[in-house]
């Protein structure tokens, strides 16, 4: 019997590191270089079956700029795990990642989180060597970091495999 699951996700990270972009690659598999900010929270759906099971992801897309924070407390709660972006070609988006962290794990301070480094096709433009990234991953015990690019597609699949795969196995070891 396949069991149905419901997992709902955060994506957080400050404003313009690419959190729509990342998000629409994966449900549509679209890229529009001209993304409007989001405003608040956005929701995405997708489903994803396996041999046991039937999962949702409840993707909530939260706003990054500093205007709509205090909303997203409340969205919080009941959340499986999160994504934390930041941008390689702006070093400001991963000094903030505490301040998400915190926000995201209120609730739950065990809250699984994959630490995502986007724009990886403007790797010329990189600004951002592994040092700070890898301090993030260590100190607030993060699940994994990886690099994508919505642009190309690269890593997308593999970011949101990582972490579902993760709370399957949270799940069945219960």
């Amino acid at each position: 019997m396949v069991k149905q699951i419901l997992f709902k996700i955060l994506t957080v990270g400050d404003e313009s590191v690419g959190k729509t972009t990342l998000l629409q690659r994966y449900v549509a598999g679209l890229f529009k270089e001209d993304q409007k900010m989001t405003l608040g929270v956005n929701f995405y759906l997708k489903r994803i079956q396996t041999r046991d099971f039937d999962i949702a992801l409840q993707l909530w897309d939260f706003g990054g700029q500093k205007r709509f924070r205090f909303l997203l407390k409340k969205y919080v709660k009941g959340a499986a795990g999160a994504l934390l972006l930041y941008d390689l070609t702006n070093p400001a988006t991963i000094e903030s990642a505490n301040k998400w962290i915190e926000l995201v794990r209120m609730h739950n301070s065990n809250l699984p989180i994959i630490l995502v480094g986007t724009k990886y096709d403007l790797v010329d433009l990189e600004l951002i060597d592994d040092t700070a990234p890898n301090l993030v991953l260590t100190k607030f015990d993060l699940i994994a970091r990886i690099k994508t690019s919505s642009k190309t597609g690269r890593n997308i699949e593999n970011v949101f495999n990582l972490l579902f795969n993760y709370l399957i196995k949270r799940i069945t070891i219960s």
